[in-house]
């Protein structure tokens, strides 16, 4: 597994006993550094150990499924242990109990004699809007021992004993990746962790016009979520001609090197996805978008063709549909509304009778239809027409998930927009009557192509253009599905996703800065960290705020006649340095990086370039702050037409998809400008 290093110093150790009842709240008992941030956890100033030179015993009862045991062996393995699987707890060794709540079984039973707290996992649910609840409890032979009443022998007293109980064996999945975190750490103490998410469904919507990401990109996404929480992935690539233009069609058995350049898929390739989301607990919803076809009745057997395509993809894997019918014209005629719900509904009750009949295999049901409408952005239209519209939904069955964006387009997840388009006229709403779930352009730079969103939240709010810059999302929100939509670079697109799954688990807990500072070292690694947060702020378009800063400075000291460009040559040389280090990457044994170098690549080598011309030509106009003689060999690129700083995009839906090329964009308010003052007085 990627990024098992990123270790951080505990903050503050607090003694207790993983029997305790009562949970702290994690803001006020900083601790493990586990991600998403964990809703209740306590922390012991006893070591937990793992007896060197003997096996791991791992005890999982019969709900805990596969992909939750092949996740524990994984985690092991990566970890350097041994480990053996059996049906009993063992004396003398480590232990790592895996069971289900309430299931009766071996471990659900340990965990009452442990005397953990059962509450939140019998809280958890609809309901009370927790969901994947689990308890995590690390302690040792003594602590245990001390806590039932035994004594315990002294060689075995700092002995790990792991006990994960989830409210599913999906819990206990969720569980296993605290555990992954926890091991990551030279030193870990005893905690117990009380937690659950607060929004159910939490991941990804490639839904962004341009290129679609590769198999391997997508892939190493579905790793990187299971790490941190994330738990669905709606696929819905807008340039992908088998989603849209030839959405009836299955997907091919080739495709030439060029198609795949830009972002075709075979038949084998998806059913690889497929595959790769099931190992990793991410439900793979693949989306078709018939428009018109659905939306119009211009095709009168639409359902039927849209289940030959399902039954196909059905064939490849996928247990999870959906239906986009978005950018085809919002209609205000009310048959057509009646028609696009009717079909709606067939849709979904075609695909329980094939699929979801009494006494089907759990593997081979199918989950609910996902759709996304005409009308995500209820402010394109008067309050009555989008009454109309929303209203016309509501009696879908209430198990399909009908998404918004908001008020806007680009609108920051808030429950007023929510509670607007759920209440009807009493609360002078727009009737649709259930929750819906939340398309979030987050990230997505489909209008912004030459731009990277790799900062903070709140910074990148700020860079987007349509974004208000000012926007915060709430610490209660009330949503059940959040899925983000980001930008073409998938890999890049992982620092704002960390931050995303964060706040989705644990909303009232989110940090902004603080969630951002994790996830680079989570997505790069601890080594590479702090070259690329030197290099961030300057790969913004608009700069970073030290080079506005130094460079505004700088020419305030050259007009009052005393040059001081020394502060200014070494920032630049320092993000000149982190750009060559991060280049490095390109080259990594690890695929993550090579992916991650490929997308960076043409803003890296860009402001690498730009940085070592301007500290050049700094260093020519006042030769006494130069280090050495280079700047005599100064190279001029072309800023705007160098191959290196290009890279290709995709525009359109269905029939009007064209190809084209735009240069990467960092440093563009300042620097550049900069750079062409500095060669004019040069």
């Amino acid at each position: 597994m990627k990024r098992n290093n990123i270790c951080l110093a505990v903050l503050l150790a607090v003694v207790f006993q993983c029997f305790i009842l009562e949970a702290k709240a994690f803001d006020k008992q900083p601790s493990y550094n586990i991600y998403p941030i964990p809703q209740k956890m306590e922390i012991g100033d006893q070591s937990c150990n793992f007896a060197q030179g003997s096996k791991v015993n791992v005890v999982a009862e019969p709900l805990i499924d596969q992909v939750t045991l092949d996740r524990a062996r994984q985690i092991l393995e990566d970890h350097g242990f041994e480990y053996e699987f059996s049906d009993s707890y063992k004396s003398g060794c480590a232990n790592i109990l895996l069971g289900v709540f309430r299931s009766n079984a071996v471990v659900d039973k340990t965990a009452g004699q442990w005397k953990l707290d059962r509450k939140y996992l019998e809280a958890a649910g609809e309901q009370s809007g927790m969901y994947d609840a689990h308890i995590l409890c690390l302690t040792n032979s003594g602590l245990l021992n001390k806590a039932l009443g035994k004594n315990s022998r002294k060689e075995s007293e700092f002995v790990a004993q792991v006990l994960i109980l989830g409210v599913n064996t999906d819990a206990v999945f969720c569980g296993l990746a605290s555990l992954e975190q926890i091991l990551d750490h030279t030193s870990t103490p005893a905690v117990t962790i009380y937690d659950w998410a607060d929004v159910k469904h939490r991941g990804v919507i490639e839904g962004y016009y341009g290129v679609p990401y590769s198999a391997e990109v997508t892939k190493d996404l579905f790793r990187f979520m299971a790490r941190y929480k994330l738990n669905t992935y709606m696929y819905g690539a807008k340039s992908d001609p088998y989603h849209s233009r030839y959405w009836g069609e299955p997907y091919p058995a080739s495709i030439t090197p060029e198609q795949e350049r830009v972002g075709y898929l075979t038949g084998d390739m998806m059913k690889d996805i497929a595959e790769t989301a099931r190992q990793n607990k991410v439900d793979f919803i693949w989306a078709i978008h018939p428009g018109k076809a659905f939306a119009e009745g211009t095709d009168k057997d639409v359902i039927q063709h849209i289940m030959n395509k399902f039954e196909s993809m059905y064939s490849l894997g996928v247990r999870q549909f959906g239906v986009f019918v978005d950018d085809v014209g919002v209609s205000s005629d009310p048959k057509l509304l009646k028609l696009c719900a009717d079909n709606l509904a067939l849709l979904q009750n075609t695909m329980d009778n094939k699929w979801n009949k009494k006494g089907a295999v759990p593997a081979d049901t199918v989950k609910p239809l996902q759709y996304v409408p005409q009308l995500y952005a209820y402010s394109w239209v008067d309050r009555a027409k989008g009454r109309a519209f929303f209203s016309s939904l509501k009696n879908v069955p209430e198990k399909v998930n009908i998404y918004i964006t908001g008020a806007n387009v680009w609108s920051v997840p808030n429950n007023q927009d929510i509670d607007h388009v759920r209440l009807g006229d009493d609360n002078d709403g727009l009737g649709l009557g259930r929750v819906p779930g939340w398309w979030w352009n987050y990230l997505c730079n489909d209008q912004d192509m030459t731009k990277l969103f790799i900062s903070d939240m709140y910074t990148n709010f700020r860079d987007e253009s349509h974004i208000y810059s000012t926007s915060r999302i709430p610490a209660d929100v009330t949503l059940k599905t959040l899925i983000v939509n980001p930008m073409q670079q998938g890999e890049l697109s992982k620092i704002g996703i960390f931050s995303v799954g964060d706040y989705a688990w644990n909303t009232s807990a989110f940090n902004s800065m603080r969630s951002w500072e994790v996830a680079v070292p989570a997505v790069v690694g601890n080594e590479r960290a702090q070259d690329l947060f030197n290099i961030i702020p300057a790969l913004r378009y608009y700069d970073s705020d030290e080079f506005e800063y130094l460079i505004t400075r700088y020419k305030q000291s050259v007009e009052r006649g005393r040059p001081a460009p020394g502060a200014l040559i070494a920032e630049l040389k320092k993000v000149n340095a982190s750009c060559i280090a991060i280049k490095k990457m390109k080259d990594s044994p690890d695929e993550s990086d090579r992916l991650f170098y490929k997308d960076i690549r043409p803003w890296l080598l860009k402001l690498e370039a730009m940085t070592k011309e301007a500290a050049l030509l700094l260093e020519k106009k006042h030769p006494e702050f130069a280090a050495s003689s280079s700047y005599r060999d100064i190279p001029h690129r072309d800023y705007e037409k160098d191959p290196d700083f290009s890279f290709e995009i995709l525009g359109g839906m269905g029939e009007h998809i064209e190809m084209a090329e735009r240069t990467a964009e960092p440093s563009a308010k300042c620097l550049l400008p900069f750079i062409q003052w500095l060669r004019e007085q040069n």
